[in-house]
């Protein structure tokens, strides 16, 4: 029993002496307690400092600069969209900006500013900026003691547990990401809780359902809940954990364990408890910060238009819903695209014969896209057959209809074809023809089918609410536009084209106009509205598929984005923020000594596992047993969560930056302290046999000796921490190598720190001297 058990499971609470022989057996235990606590001073100290500096590094100079900062502009805005109770759409889960909403309310800010430029003034418009900055500060400096602790629980020595949170406490790159209104704060701190939790968890793997064993592994699946409901990159610590949980489970499995075989209902209580704790606890933890969300953002907002137009009638105030007006034949209208807002558009010109590439046209009038309202934009809506003379007016459009689109300036008819389209030799070109063919041969190419997105039956279709998919009733493609603008051909104008992916969601167009309604018309009375009620998980369906569809769709470039091969050896940063008259600037950077420091010791450790397998493969054990197990088991894990939080982005398609390395880094530390500490040749003992047996007369014994004298005598187990396993073995090179790395890792923190803090501004000359590897840095000349 002891107060703190590093490296070892907890002990049971004492029973109540019966005789004077459990006395004595009790004041005995109450000793090795005593010891104990003595033992830990030294770390308990360390923790101490460390979290103060860690207190100090984030909040020094939090209130500089007072202007918004690089993506400020957005989680500030959405903080204030959430005062407001205002929807709005962002790629990211809720959890992280619910707690920069929830800092604003309890300084009691209204959501006025809304962030909308970098370099806005936070003083001019009254803006708590310093209290939103607090939110990941403070989450920025509990990581570094987490991170000790992480190191700690493991059973590392005091340097081991230095170097790993001194990496992390004295890294630009985390400071100058938790001192602004931005997530990755959260992110990190969850993530590092994870993987506390889970070490607390697995050295109870001998105490199985007990009070404590649940408890870290449902603060195991809360923690991991939280870093997937920041960011969804967070799924790679689901990746890191459950790894390790499916090595833990495979052991259990073996019938050959050295704890005795599980009978199968046994590994099921296991292994249901792990998928309870760890997938079905955080799932509904993260479905929990989507109804907070929609709970929160009832009225209409910016981000309306990125929703079907169902969700946007549980918003109050919602202009299309509001203003939307049922459409008849013969109607004139105006179609926008949802996606790119460019009217559809129709002019007397015709296409080129051929394209650049070579390929030939129908040299029919050009269709193409807008930005700009314009009578080119007026398409009169017409049934497939033409209604009687008599019964002509008064039919409504519905969903489903065949129809045909006249453009009214040049009294053509719009119409798809087997014809390749400018930029896609895939897609179908659209243009127009005149009544006569259109009445005649080219009939069929007229028709479309209205297809309106989530309408039931025949509904009525819409202006602004009816979104619709116009299908080429023949050929079965949907009329389609993107950004790529035309030649100038086509006065540099979006292309419309039939896209055969009909599922695709981009399209998606809705009728803007009716410019042919009168204001006096019936259909123009409004009718008060109630807001709809959509089923919780409808509403969260839909934005899941919105915000991977966004996420996926960021591939633009950036200046200031970067490859994954580039991370580990820090040769890009980004530029946040800058002061022309002061020559200020934050640079987003990390501390170029710690990150090399720890990318070399990743390949040393690679290397280290490549010549072990080697040796053994040649009949040598270059490693004892326990050090072996150490080694992969404990400094392993690590790395495992370093490759889980590196290797996917290079699947990634999307826009990459620099911080997205960050808990990737994290983990980079706790693998260094580790390996300096395996160098060194400290003897580690491993998790499961870091116990030494205590006989009857009070006798340390260990290995063999202690097994034998176990089953004769009955002893005790003894947690042996990391500081006692330390003596006899030479600390010093230990120590002397952790002040060597600190020290390096100080001076380049230091050296930097004019780019993380924003000040004081720097010389030309000193600006070119921290241009390592040819940052952009401003201020250069």
């Amino acid at each position: 029993m002891s107060v703190r058990q590093r490296g070892g499971q907890a002990g049971k609470k004492a029973e109540r002496p019966s005789s004077p022989e459990a006395m004595t057996d009790e004041s005995q235990v109450l000793q090795q307690i005593k010891s104990g606590v003595k033992s830990e001073w030294d770390y308990k100290l360390a923790l101490f400092i460390i979290t103060s500096i860690a207190f100090l590094t984030r909040f020094w100079g939090i209130n500089h600069p007072n202007e918004v900062v690089f993506d400020e502009v957005h989680f500030g805005k959405f903080a204030s969209y959430y005062l407001q109770r205002t929807y709005f759409f962002d790629v990211h889960p809720p959890f992280g900006k619910l707690l920069f909403a929830l800092m604003g309310w309890f300084v009691g800010y209204d959501g006025h500013f809304h962030f909308d430029n970098i370099g806005d003034s936070y003083i001019t418009n009254n803006v708590p900026y310093v209290a939103f900055r607090a939110m990941p500060a403070l989450l920025g400096a509990l990581t570094i003691p987490t991170v000790f602790l992480i190191m700690w629980e493991s059973g590392y020595t005091l340097p081991a547990c230095i170097i790993a949170s001194g990496l992390v406490l004295f890294d630009n790159a985390h400071i100058g990401q938790t001192r602004l209104i931005l997530l990755d704060a959260t992110l990190v701190f969850a993530m590092s809780v994870s993987v506390l939790a889970y070490v607390r968890f697995y050295k109870l793997r001998h105490s199985p359902f007990s009070r404590k064993w649940w408890k870290w592994l449902l603060l195991t699946g809360v923690a991991l809940s939280c870093v997937i409901s920041t960011k969804y990159v967070g799924v790679f610590t689901f990746l890191t954990i459950g790894s390790a949980v499916a090595l833990d489970l495979w052991g259990l499995l073996d019938i050959n364990r050295k704890n005795g075989a599980l009978s199968l209902p046994e590994f099921g209580k296991h292994f249901g408890a792990r998928v309870f704790g760890l997938i079905v606890v955080p799932f509904f933890f993260y479905l929990f910060w989507f109804q907070v969300h929609f709970a929160i953002l009832y009225r209409s907002g910016p981000g309306d238009d990125f929703m079907s137009p169902e969700f946007q009638e549980t918003l109050s105030d919602n202009i299309m819903t509001a203003s939307s007006v049922g459409i008849d034949y013969y109607d004139s209208i105006t179609m926008r695209h949802k996606d790119t807002k460019t009217y559809l558009h129709s002019h007397p010109d015709k296409y080129p014969l051929r394209y650049e590439d070579g390929r030939v046209s129908s040299q029919g009038q050009q269709v193409t896209g807008y930005p700009f309202n314009d009578t080119n934009n007026h398409w009169q809506i017409l049934p497939a057959q033409p209604f009687p003379e008599d019964n002509l007016l008064g039919h409504r459009v519905k969903s489903g209809d065949i129809v045909k689109l006249r453009h009214l300036v040049t009294d053509t008819y719009l119409l798809s074809h087997d014809v390749a389209s400018p930029y896609y030799p895939t897609n179908q070109e659209f243009t127009t023809v005149a009544l006569e063919q259109a009445d005649g041969d080219r009939f069929n190419d007229t028709l479309f089918e209205l297809r309106v997105e989530g309408a039931k039956g025949k509904a009525d279709f819409k202006s602004m609410s009816g979104q619709f998919k116009l299908i080429h009733f023949p050929t079965k493609v949907a009329m389609w536009t993107h950004t790529t603008p035309l030649p100038d051909w086509a006065y540099k104008q979006a292309e419309i084209n039939g896209n055969k992916n009909v599922q695709q969601s981009s399209n998606i167009w809705y009728v803007d106009d009716i410019p042919s309604i009168s204001a006096d018309s019936e259909r123009m009375k409004k009718e008060p509205r109630k807001i709809k009620h959509v089923p919780f998980l409808k509403k969260y369906i839909e934005l899941q598929r919105a915000i991977f569809f966004h996420n996926n769709a960021l591939t633009s470039s950036h200046p200031y984005a970067s490859q994954p091969i580039q991370w580990p050896f820090l040769l890009r940063g980004v530029s946040f923020w800058t002061q022309n008259d002061t020559r200020q600037q934050i640079y987003f950077l990390g501390n170029p000594v710690g990150w090399w420091i720890a990318s070399s010791v990743l390949a040393v450790f690679a290397g280290i596992v490549g010549a072990d397998q080697l040796s053994q493969r040649r009949g040598v054990n270059s490693l004892d047993e326990r050090t072996r197990s150490r080694f992969y088991n404990s400094t392993g894990f690590f790395f495992l969560a370093w490759a889980a939080h590196y290797l996917p982005f290079y699947l990634m398609g999307r826009q990459l930056f620099l911080h997205h390395y960050l808990p990737a880094h994290l983990a980079s530390a706790l693998v260094t302290g580790a390996l300096v500490e395996f160098v060194f040749n400290l003897d580690p003992v491993a998790l499961e046999t870091n116990i030494d047996n205590e006989n009857a007369n009070g006798k340390v014994v260990t290995g063999k000796k202690a097994s034998a004298e176990k089953g004769a005598t009955g002893s005790q187990k003894r947690v042996v921490p990391a500081k006692e396993r330390a003596a006899g073995n030479g600390m010093l090179a230990l120590w002397g190598a952790t002040g060597v790395v600190l020290a390096v890792v100080i001076w380049g923190w230091w050296f930097f720190l004019p780019l993380t803090y924003g000040k004081p501004g720097l010389s030309a000359e000193e600006v070119v001297r921290r241009k390592w590897m040819g940052y952009d840095l401003h201020f250069a000349k």
